[in-house]
């Protein structure tokens, strides 16, 4: 199960990005994940919680933005949403698409309580 390495990774992440000895004051964890990122969703959520509970950041909660997957047809221009993993543009029936949205993984806010 990567999604451990993953919460690792986020965990980090997130440490050195909070000032100087402000990681227990950390809540919510927003972060952008895309289908196509290889992630399940509800395992990182999981790993992340087991992690957090024996960190410094037992406040942390992992909040998981899911984005859609959208292509473009270089065809004809039409950018739409990709349905069942389908890679067929629904405007022309084309399949020259590219990819602009749903490989995201990404850390987008974190927040820290005041204090």
């Amino acid at each position: 199960m990567h999604e451990l390495g993953i919460a690792e990774n986020i965990m980090d992440i997130v440490r050195r990005s909070v000032p100087e000895g402000r990681a227990a004051a950390v809540g919510n964890i927003r972060l952008r994940v895309g289908p196509f990122a290889g992630i399940v969703p509800d395992s990182l959520k999981f790993c992340f919680d087991v992690l957090s509970s024996g960190s410094g950041m037992t406040n942390a909660v992992l909040q998981i933005e899911q984005t859609p997957l959208v292509a473009l047809c270089r065809d004809c221009g039409d950018k739409s949403g990709v349905k069942n993993f389908v890679f067929a543009c629904p405007a022309c029936g084309g399949g020259n698409l590219e990819i602009v949205s749903g490989e995201e993984l990404e850390i987008i806010e974190i927040e820290i309580a005041d204090g």
